[in-house]
């Protein structure tokens, strides 16, 4: 693992090629960090910036004890209006960094998140989702004027409103979700226990840790394998550690050298996920396309030979083109499969059968044995 060792970002990576800068963390003003990175460095950004909470006093529970709550200088700006000029600038270096088919997730909460989205779509980004965090265990409302604050909110955008692709690995999320479509809200518990990281005195080492749960969720839901995912605010590096463990790379970016120092420990505790766990499951949209034809000229099917539905109502003869030929039509798998039945569409590859040793199979088989040869 390399790690960019430097109070000056900018000056580490100005010169640095893309394999460089791959798993380092780099120590330093995010803008200037991220501008001096090459163009189109990062397939996604995953960003946790400062909510400008704007806190007025000690929050107290009700025996009077003092809550930790976050009340870090890196979170605290004049005005709304420098809030805003800080994140149209690093929102316009992240452009940068993306590539034209990646995406950009960013979580806020009620403070930022609104202003967070304006400024997105006022750079050009085009927003995919709003995704809510649902906070399984959240902090109470301990001054009871207010709902308890339960949610925190992810904009999921890409770089364009024009860009033609980008990463959703949708079956590996309907997976995950029991097979059932996953949902735009997430219902996970905030980093406590032994996931929260603690400092020498045992407090809270960052006060807004994120749990890994939610960035698990986010890279597999937007990214493959070896992509590079980048963080501008990298804090104690939850975004690195499940990188790494998910086969990822990560570029992560924090001016404060002991979140630093506590990300690069974590980071090198992590251990990497075997290759093979790490495949998600792919649409078959996402399959290499297979034309009947190659399974004749492969020799798994005969010209000639006769093909049937499972109930062996419907009989259909391959020709050497592969084709199908009926009594009184000829044509593709599909049309033929949707002339015999009055249909106006069918799925050939489901609906013909062919005679095997163990009975009639769904001539799909064949074409998935091809497939795993491509793959």
């Amino acid at each position: 693992m390399s790690f960019k060792k430097t109070a000056r970002a900018d000056e580490a990576v100005r010169t640095a090629s893309l394999e460089a800068v791959a798993n380092s963390i780099y120590q330093g003003d995010c803008v200037a960090a991220m501008n001096a990175l090459p163009a189109g460095c990062a397939d996604i950004i995953f960003a946790d910036p400062p909510y400008n909470l704007q806190l007025e006093g000690d929050l107290r529970r009700p025996d009077n004890s003092k809550v930790d709550a976050c009340d870090d200088a890196w979170d605290q700006f004049a005005s709304l209006e420098e809030y805003d000029r800080f994140t149209r600038e690093w929102l316009t270096a992240a452009r940068h960094v993306l590539k034209d088919n990646g995406a950009i997730w960013v979580i806020g909460s009620y403070h930022n998140i609104f202003r967070v989205g304006v400024a997105l779509q006022d750079l050009g980004f085009w927003i995919l989702n709003d995704v809510i965090w649902r906070k399984a265990n959240p902090m109470p409302n301990f001054r009871g004027r207010r709902f308890t604050n339960a949610h925190e909110t992810m904009i999921w955008a890409t770089k364009s409103r024009d860009q033609k692709s980008y990463t959703f690995n949708y079956e590996a999320m309907k997976a995950m979700n029991d097979d059932l479509q996953m949902r735009s809200d997430w219902h996970l518990p905030i980093c406590s226990g032994h996931e929260r990281l603690k400092d020498e005195n045992g407090d809270k080492a960052h006060s807004t840790q994120k749990p890994e749960s939610l960035l698990h969720r986010v890279l597999l839901s937007s990214t493959n394998p070896g992509d590079v995912v980048l963080d501008p605010f990298f804090g104690s590096g939850t975004t690195g550690a499940v990188a790494k463990k998910l086969g990822r790379k990560y570029i992560g970016i924090e001016r404060d050298p002991n979140y630093v120092r506590l990300a690069r420990k974590r980071i090198a505790d992590v251990t990497e996920i075997e290759a093979e766990a790490l495949a998600v499951t792919r649409s078959k949209k996402s399959e290499p396309r297979v034309p009947f034809g190659t399974l004749v000229e492969r020799g798994m099917l005969q010209p000639g030979q006769i093909l049937t539905c499972a109930s062996k109502r419907h009989r259909a003869k391959v020709r050497a083109d592969g084709t199908l030929v009926t009594a009184d039509a000829t044509g593709s798998i599909h049309r033929i499969g949707a002339h015999v039945q009055g249909l106006d569409a069918c799925n050939g590859w489901t609906f013909w059968h062919f005679q095997s040793a163990n009975g009639l199979v769904p001539i799909d088989i064949l074409r998935q044995s091809i497939r795993a040869e491509l793959m």
